[in-house]
């Protein structure tokens, strides 16, 4: 029943994704091993969403570890260990709950031992902007941890690169991108830890800075960003983009400009909102107002359209079923849900 009830969660949410995003292109599956154990490395631009997508996306059934902040509230707690999350401590959450990540890494270890695949964001926080930060060596624990106690397992690190065409923006695309899998025992040396550490960390910020849109230097990051929008780049194409990235001051940003009617950009925006009201008036008046980090904006809004979306599409259908008839309610709501998704697919973000 349990697992019938992940299943089921799972698809609601991928289906929910698909309507969401206007495109979902997922290249490098193939590269996911099926019977060995896995941590997918993947860099974290937009909260739970990036967890979400590989979740229904990446060919296994992971644990995810999770800041474990979002775990205070019992309700919480309960749906995110359904979801096979566990929490993970930071510094922020106290130097006396770092201890309790002693259990967690051990947990991880028997997981890999069993062949599981787990998700770990390297990074170890996020960021909305398109550079691949600094890693920490949690995850490097955890791997060499587990190698300690089992020195012949072959675990495979997968490098994973998301890339949003505007991350809090609506509607939206993504890509995922799978690297290629990367062994870990190559890269350990029980002897020297430091250097173990040292040299998976330069492979994995290595592989994603090719998987996801990486502008390295932070200082010249405005500037860059704003020249690659008036290139009109496609961020869903990362190797492209960091060509561009490497000859960008000799690029014309005029030459590539594309200029959509924007009459007709607003008209199909304005009668997206009309037809939607109430599901936008709560964005607005309520969710939006809430959004504590820009990083949750695609999470927040996507969580209401999950849930608040198919209860509109109900309300209408009763409400016209109630003046009219059951096949005119059904039409309306048919209608709407095509516009509706033609919107998500065809309006630029």
């Amino acid at each position: 029943m349990r697992n019938l009830g992940y299943v089921l969660l799972k698809y609601w949410i991928k289906i929910g994704l698909h309507l969401y995003y206007g495109k979902i292109v997922v290249s490098g599956l193939e590269k996911v091993p099926k019977d060995k154990p896995v941590m997918f490395l993947p860099n974290h631009q937009s909260a739970l969403l990036d967890v979400l997508l590989l979740a229904v996306d990446c060919g296994r059934k992971p644990f995810f570890l999770t800041r474990s902040d979002v775990f205070k509230k019992p309700l919480l707690k309960r749906f995110f260990a359904y979801l096979q999350m566990i929490p993970i401590y930071r510094i922020r959450d106290g130097r006396h709950a770092l201890k309790n990540n002693e259990a967690v890494f051990a947990h991880c270890a028997s997981l890999l031992k069993k062949n599981q695949a787990i998700l770990m964001f390297p990074e170890a926080n996020h960021h909305i902007k398109r550079r691949v930060r600094p890693l920490s060596k949690g995850f490097t624990r955890i791997l060499f941890g587990t190698l300690n106690e089992n020195p012949e397992l072959d675990i495979q690190m997968i490098p994973v690169g998301l890339n949003y065409k505007t991350n809090s923006g609506f509607p939206d695309q993504v890509a995922i991108c799978f690297g290629d899998r990367i062994p870990v025992l190559p890269l350990y040396d029980k002897t020297d830890l430091l250097r173990s550490t040292h040299a998976v960390k330069n492979t994995i910020t290595t592989n994603l800075k090719n998987l996801t849109t990486h502008i390295e230097h932070e200082g010249d990051y405005d500037r860059i960003e704003k020249k690659l929008d008036a290139l009109k780049v496609d961020y869903l194409k990362p190797s492209q983009v960091n060509a561009r990235i490497e000859r960008i001051d000799r690029l014309n940003t005029t030459a590539n400009e594309k200029k959509p009617s924007r009459m007709m950009k607003q008209l199909f925006k304005g009668l997206f909102v009309v037809l939607n009201l109430p599901v936008v008036l709560l964005w607005w008046g309520w969710i939006k107002p809430k959004v504590w980090e820009p990083e949750f904006t695609g999470t927040m809004r996507f969580t209401l359209a999950l849930l608040a979306m198919p209860l509109f599409y109900l309300s209408l259908f009763l409400i016209i079923t109630e003046v009219d008839t059951a096949f005119m309610g059904s039409l309306v709501v048919a209608i709407l849900f095509i516009f509706n998704g033609m919107y998500v697919k065809f309006a630029q973000p």
